[in-house]
Order: C-alpha cells, then structure tokens, then sequence
C-alpha cells in the first residue's frame, strides 16, 4: 500500500511535524492487517515517510522488517531506533544532501538487530537516475524473506 501524508498531494489535512502523519501510518496499518490477517508487515519509508513510518513500525508487533530510503538523517533524530531490534534496511544517495552516508553510517553502528546500509554511488536524496538500483537493493533483502509473507 502507498499513500500521502495528510497534507500531501491530494490528501486531506495538514502537515503535523510527524505527529499526525503517525496516526496515518497505524491507519494503512490497520487496514492493510484487516485485509490480510496473519500476515507479518514490512513498513517501508522515503525521506519524512522514513523518520515517521520507521518509528510506527518499530513500535508495532505486527511489523517484522522496516526499510527507510533516503533517511534525512541531517536534520531529523533516528536515535528512538536505539531501542527497536527488528531487521532495518537503509537505502542512501552517496551525495543525499539531507542524508550524510557517514551520520547514516554512525547510527547503524548504535543500532541492535540486524541492520543493513545500502549506498547508491553517484545519486542524490531523489535517486534520480537511479531508481532501478534502489529497486535491486531492497529485492535482494527481501530475498530469504518467508514465502507467502
């Protein structure tokens, strides 16, 4: 399932600093356990989506596995993932302006669980170019991830 933030395209609302966007994030949630019941979640988030969803997703028993892609890592406190052991994939631009590498780099080494950086030479915080690596990278995780799920 995709979605925009309220406030976002042609969503509803208003733009709440992370507050609210939380509670759109336990709706998909909700609704995508509703119509799939029993199966494990993977939450996956690009730029704000991935400072938001990853923090819904490590609270929630019903997310097994959470991607970020291009974490804004420059401006925006990922430390609450200091507490979550659940497998994480970090997809980063070499040249992400809001993404340093090396800050991405750093937290991972604080992080528990089983945490992975993929870095995409050459690209930007938008993958421009690119999107077909970022694509690989995040299918080659999942790769061993258990049928059906």
């Amino acid at each position: 399932m995709r979605f925009n933030f309220r406030g976002t395209g042609l969503s509803e609302g208003t733009h709440d600093r992370g507050v609210g966007e939380r509670d759109d994030v336990r709706t998909a949630m909700d609704f995508l356990a509703a119509e799939f019941p029993g199966k494990p979640l993977l939450l996956a988030g690009f730029s704000f989506g991935s400072w938001v969803g990853m923090r819904v997703g490590c609270e929630n028993a019903r997310v097994e596995r959470l991607i970020g892609m291009g974490a804004p890592v420059n401006q925006s406190d990922f430390s609450y993932l200091q507490e979550c052991a659940k497998p994480k994939l970090f997809v980063q631009g070499s040249q992400d302006q809001f993404g340093d590498v090396s800050k991405l780099d750093e937290l991972l080494g604080e992080l528990p669980g089983e945490n992975k950086l993929i870095v995409v030479d050459g690209v930007d915080h938008f993958f421009t170019g690119k999107i077909e690596e970022l694509g690989k990278a995040i299918t080659e995780w999942m790769t061993g991830w258990p049928a059906g799920a």
